[in-house]
């Protein structure tokens, strides 16, 4: 069966399986923004599950420009202990795991209480909740070679804690796709304008990264096939950006779509009549295949056997997968005896996309705390009573964060 079959990636190495994890966002991070404990047993229990391929959550590459209170900031070596111990679990029963490197821009909360940066002073566009976010300052010249230089350090870091590999991540409305929306991004200087000048960033990020880590450490890329927008990133944007990206020597380009503001990646744009369906970004990966000359994954709603095999027959050459590892973190090994096998959270059926979008990831969330305390998944979790529970972890984290920002400050 392909699924089970081995993948060699253009820097030589090999993965044992088809099957990848996709990066969720954890929160998992301890006092130090490093790896917590927890962290690291949720990756061993993925390990021991039989993926082929684990990406993790976001690292932040910027202590001061964070996605989630909780997340884990990759800046300098003083944490790097905690990293080897993180790859060392994952890597335990031959998987790889590649860290995902991220900057916000301007979706960074505004509950953190840190200057937001953004391609123009353009705020997000989320209706009622628009106020969540605050206003971005455009960056300087002299930030966005400061973000470049961060996303290479922290690669070079990532490299010596002993993972396989780094996603740099330019999809979901991130830092790096924000550059790539004409929505975003009203730049009149050489990086914005044309999809030229939008793409200057997320080249020269991976420019950089590929030419300061090694030829056999995996250099991968997260792109919106889409963003869903009127008028934003588009289906021949995207294309044109595989063009560019295909003489850099990535090893993988994960395909994905959507942003906070669409949040096409939670799946609500969608229903599940049919197969096709589920892996909801399989038809824009199949355009994009024509001219990517590197290995592609997909990831988008993908929870059967079938689904993937489809997936991989169309010359996709990686299943990514999220909520249905999150449910069930060995899938791989059960594929092998109960191949009908497919988990699913209790459907959120909510008008309200965004909180919609909200309570679904809470109920991955809630499903990834449970899992790195020992426990098994509870995927029929309510998903207001996941919400209620993220939002008052989230506040108690957010004013931890605060406290410990301002402990920085005070000591630098």
């Amino acid at each position: 069966m392909q699924v089970f079959s081995e993948l060699r990636l253009p820097n030589g190495s090999v993965l044992p399986n088809r099957l990848a994890k996709a990066a969720m966002e954890e929160n998992m991070a301890d006092a130090d923004q490093a790896p917590s404990d927890d962290l690291i047993r949720l990756y061993q229990r993925w390990a021991e599950g039989g993926v082929g391929l684990m990406i993790t959550g976001n690292v932040m590459i910027d202590r001061r420009a964070m996605t989630g209170p909780g997340g884990v900031v990759l800046e300098q070596g003083a944490s790097l202990e905690r990293f080897r111990r993180w790859a060392s679990a994952a890597r335990a029963h031959g998987g790889q795991i590649w860290m995902q490197l991220n900057h916000p821009g301007r979706q960074m909360p505004a509950a953190l209480g840190q200057p937001t940066l953004a391609p123009s002073a353009l705020a997000m566009d989320l209706g009622k909740f628009s106020a969540e976010f605050a206003l971005p300052r455009a960056m300087t010249e002299a930030e966005i070679a400061e973000v470049i230089e961060r996303f290479v350090r922290s690669a070079m870091l990532a490299q010596q804690a002993g993972f396989n590999g780094v996603q740099i991540h330019a999809a979901h409305g991130y830092l790096l796709s924000q550059f790539l929306s004409p929505l975003a991004n009203r730049r009149s200087d050489g990086w914005g304008g044309s999809i030229a000048g939008r793409a200057r960033l997320l080249i020269e990020v991976v420019k950089a990264v590929r030419l300061a880590v090694s030829a056999e450490f995996a250099v991968a890329v997260k792109l919106n096939s889409a963003d869903f927008q009127r008028g934003g990133f588009s289906a021949e944007d995207a294309r044109a950006v595989v063009e560019m990206l295909n003489p850099l020597g990535i090893d993988l380009l994960e395909l994905s779509g959507g942003s906070y503001e669409a949040p096409a990646m939670m799946g609500l744009a969608r229903d599940d009549r049919t197969l096709a369906r589920e892996a909801y970004f399989l038809e824009f990966a199949q355009q994009l295949a024509q001219v990517a000359a590197m290995p592609l994954m997909v990831t988008g709603g993908i929870r059967r056997l079938p689904v993937v095999e489809q997936v991989l027959a169309s010359g996709v050459a990686l299943a990514g997968m999220a909520t249905a590892l999150a449910i069930a973190p060995d899938l791989p090994r059960r594929w092998r005896d109960y191949p009908a096998e497919h988990p699913q959270l209790r459907p959120v059926t909510w008008q309200d996309k965004v909180m919609a979008s909200a309570a679904h990831m809470a109920m991955v969330k809630h499903q990834l705390r449970r899992l790195s305390r020992g426990k098994r998944s509870a995927p029929d979790v309510s998903p207001l009573y996941a919400l209620i529970a993220q939002q008052l972890t989230g506040k108690l984290q957010n004013r931890r964060y605060r406290q410990r920002m301002r402990q920085l400050g005070a000591a630098a």
